[in-house]
């Protein structure tokens, strides 16, 4: 028996390309009677699979049509009354197992949940059916006993996230950066754009943030650390937080968001909703990316102009990495005080350098950007992650000046060692004024 089904109906779907109506193909797709005999005619396994596992494919096959079939979501119960349907032959526990298992392949995230569901894990990276790798915040380790049955599963996997999101993933736009409705951030890329396979690659997040006291007691930053950003906080100091990719930016200013008082109003513009502080009045706005047709695209741009007209007590942008730096330089400028966000950087020196780069997609030339900055900006926090452990710790705090020619420039108030001590600098002294002069003053003796 051969069924038909238009392709795109389901992950398990071979998927074609639009033909020159805009239509999709419809092609044959073997029924969950004949998908053994598909796989026995198709000769030796291209992708060693065992016996077991084909198995276990053909049943996936067999409850995902029995599924469409009935137009039922694919919850627990569903997939249970289907896998029944089937009338596999398995005992009590064995059926109860491959329940989990299916509903892991049908709407979660298959091989990849057992990693996904561990407390500890903060990335999980996918670069071929057995190239599976993850990250506990220590730096990456290979899975073992972590597989996919091949390529095109990995495709599929992709294929249901990316819709899961909301997100198109197809021949004609090959990648998606969106989040999912756990939290999680996706990214995946078809071939050819990546080579050989499907890659997949996902950051976790954890359904509470971390509060600044656990980032102390972790080691991110010593007690004395958390004591200043506390006060920065209170002081409504304007700052970024630098640091290169995977270094904690997110984390860290996610808890310091949680310091904010109850009374204050937090709006956020992200292009991929990440940051979910510990705050009672939060207003997260998110980016959209073009239709297919190339319209309806929404900036983070256009989310800080609106944020504006929000009544923000502190605004937040959960990166600067384009024109936006104008926007909320801007905003920084006109009495939005305590504003924050996050920014690439290698050093905290590198911060000013980065952002004349940005501004300059903005259309400012050098002297405004760096008169805007100096004015606009009190601090920059910057994060690193060490080589071999992969800790991810505070590395430094520098306060905003000016050079001789005008120009912003760091200067480092405070650094924090890998063994946990404070070292103060030439800035240390321009720091305590700041705080103290907003009625947040700290000990002025260096630390």
């Amino acid at each position: 028996m051969v069924r038909l089904r238009r392709i795109g109906d389901g992950p398990g779907v071979d998927r074609g390309r639009d033909g020159p109506s805009g239509r999709r193909a419809l092609r044959s797709v073997p029924g969950p009677a004949t998908a053994p005999a598909a796989v026995a005619r198709a000769g030796p396994n291209p992708y060693g699979r065992t016996a077991r596992e084909e198995r276990a494919a053909a049943l996936v096959d067999a409850v995902r049509l029995r599924l469409a079939e009935s137009g039922v979501p694919p919850t627990a119960g569903s997939v249970a009354t289907a896998l029944r349907a089937a009338r596999p032959p398995l005992g009590g526990d064995d059926a109860l197992d491959t329940v989990r298992s299916l509903c892991a392949e049908l709407v979660g995230a298959g091989p990849l949940d057992r990693l996904l569901a561990a407390p500890d894990v903060t990335d999980v990276l996918v670069n071929g059916p057995e190239e599976i790798w993850f990250d506990r915040g220590g730096g990456l380790h290979r899975a073992t006993g972590v597989r996919f049955a091949g390529p095109e599963a990995v495709r599929r996997l992709a294929h249901r996230l990316a819709t899961a999101a909301g997100r198109r993933l197809d021949d004609a736009r090959p990648w998606v950066d969106a989040r999912l409705p756990d939290g999680t951030r996706l990214h995946a890329v078809l071939p050819p754009i990546a080579a050989g396979c499907t890659h997949i690659s996902l950051r976790v997040c954890r359904p509470r943030p971390f509060s600044l006291d656990e980032l102390v007691a972790g080691g991110a930053l010593p007690s004395r650390g958390g004591e200043l950003l506390a006060a920065v906080v209170r002081a409504r100091l304007s700052l970024l937080v630098s640091g290169g990719t995977g270094t904690g930016k997110t984390t860290l200013l996610a808890a310091l968001l949680g310091l904010v008082g109850p009374e204050e109003r937090i709006v956020v513009a992200e292009d991929s909703a990440e940051l979910r502080p510990d705050h009672p009045h939060v207003v997260r706005l998110q980016g959209r990316p073009p239709n297919q047709e190339g319209l309806g695209e929404l900036t983070l741009r256009d989310l800080v102009r609106q944020a504006l007209r929000m009544r923000p007590d502190r605004l937040v942008i959960g990166e600067v990495r384009g024109p936006e730096v104008a926007d909320l330089l801007a905003a920084l400028n006109t009495g939005h005080e305590g504003g924050t966000g996050t920014v690439h950087a290698n050093t905290a020196a590198d911060v000013p350098v980065r952002l004349e780069a940005l501004g300059s997609l903005a259309g400012l030339d050098r002297p405004a950007l760096h008169s805007q900055l100096r004015a606009a900006l009190d601090l920059v926090v910057h994060l690193v992650r060490e080589p071999g452990t992969g800790r991810r710790r505070v590395a430094e705090i520098h306060t905003l000046d000016g050079d001789r020619r005008g120009l912003a420039v760091t200067t480092p108030a405070v650094t924090f060692t890998a063994d946990g001590a404070t070292v103060p600098g030439p800035g240390w002294g321009r720091l305590t004024g700041l705080l103290a002069a907003r009625g947040a003053g700290v000990e002025e003796d260096p630390p």
